[in-house]
């Protein structure tokens, strides 16, 4: 790719994810299965609306399948997948739907509270709808086709990653919610959302919203909040509440995913899976404080994502969990900032909405909303 961003006073450039290489694959086969007629490049629309025009390889023809490949690119963030082959055939079928699925090196789903069914392959749902779109595109009305998604590096790239704990066997997951991999060189993006709440400072702006990611951020505008003062944090929560300290800001309230916030709760700063990850322990241990239930308290150990988690904490109703983490997080906020800022906390999840948020969060909603 030939976009770049500028982080820290560094040009970095762009890459594409796996499942913009699938896409871009799936959609080249299917059109040379279809015309007879091998192809340089193909054109793909990534969800972020980017425009991707990617080079194919390995290109096998036969009568009724085509194969072939797309390097995936992660342009300068670091990154396993980077450079490894995504290979898509495609075949022809009786009948006129568009059959998709995964071969060598995808994982297969073995848990349950993954964004794909048990036994199903680990294309995950926004790939798995873009493939499906690039295919129709260069399928002729009336026939059908049947995709098969491989990557014969992600065996092994599968086993230093946390596929296996997660219930992902066999392969890597096809992945990407925009398409487009933001390089995240760990400085130069720190440097970034440094400078922004720098910005900030300088506008005379020193009440601001914090969100780890692209979740809090949405969730943030579905609560009709002021987007001019929000912050995505990424995973260093710790170190943008020291900038906070030492660029002067009055007030941050955060709007986090549980499954990122959870961590706070626990005095985790820094909320990468491969720094620290006891969302589990966290919540089963306040759980238990709670009263309760031994089996419960196992099946929340044993949950592979804190949506699957919450669902047992739903079922016994006790909502009451969630006032108590998000009071803890709000607490270790203002420890961690020698209580010279005023924090308040908003929780939610992607499947359960609004879980909890701290008196103080819910009087700083108020105030941050858009008039």
């Amino acid at each position: 790719m030939d976009r770049y961003v500028v982080k820290g006073g560094k040009k970095l450039r762009y890459g594409y994810t796996t499942g913009s290489s699938a896409t871009a694959a799936a959609k080249a086969a299917t059109k040379m299965l279809f015309t007879g007629c091998e192809v340089e490049n193909v054109k793909i629309k990534t969800p972020k609306g980017w425009d991707l025009i990617l080079d194919v390889e390995d290109i096998i023809m036969k009568k009724d399948k085509v194969k072939c490949a797309i390097v995936k690119d992660s342009g300068d963030d670091p990154d396993s997948t980077n450079g490894i082959k995504i290979y898509a055939e495609a075949e022809l079928i009786e009948g006129e739907q568009v059959i998709l699925t995964g071969g060598i090196g995808v994982g297969k789903v073995t848990r349950e509270g993954l964004a794909v069914d048990i036994g199903e392959y680990a294309i995950n749902p926004v790939p798995r709808k873009t493939i499906i779109e690039a295919v129709r595109e260069e399928l002729p009305e009336g026939l059908g086709v049947k995709v098969t998604i491989s990557i014969p590096e992600g065996v092994d790239i599968a086993k230093k990653t946390f596929n296996p704990k997660l219930g992902i066997v066999g392969g890597i997951s096809v992945l990407g919610t925009s398409g487009i991999v933001e390089p995240m060189s760990e400085e130069a993006f720190k440097d970034s959302i440094a400078l922004e709440l720098s910005v900030l400072k300088n506008k005379g702006i020193k009440k601001v919203i914090f969100s780890p990611g692209n979740y809090g951020r949405d969730f943030a505008s579905e609560l009709n909040l002021k987007n001019y003062s929000l912050i995505k944090t990424s995973n260093f929560i710790g170190f943008m509440l020291d900038k906070a300290v030492e660029y002067d800001i009055e007030e941050i309230l955060f709007v986090g995913h549980i499954g990122k916030m959870i961590k706070v709760s626990g005095g985790i700063f820094h909320t990468h899976s491969k720094v620290a990850d006891a969302r589990m322990e966290i919540l089963a241990s306040n759980y238990a404080a709670l009263g309760g239930l031994q089996d419960d308290i196992k099946n929340i150990l044993n949950s592979i994502t804190t949506d699957k988690a919450i669902e047992y904490i739903d079922e016994n109703k006790r909502d009451d969990l969630f006032k108590i983490l998000v009071q803890k997080i709000t607490e270790k906020c203002r420890d961690r900032v020698y209580d010279s800022i005023k924090v308040g906390t908003v929780i939610f999840s992607k499947k359960y909405g609004l879980l909890g948020m701290c008196p103080i969060g819910k009087e700083m909603l108020e105030e941050y909303k858009n008039e």
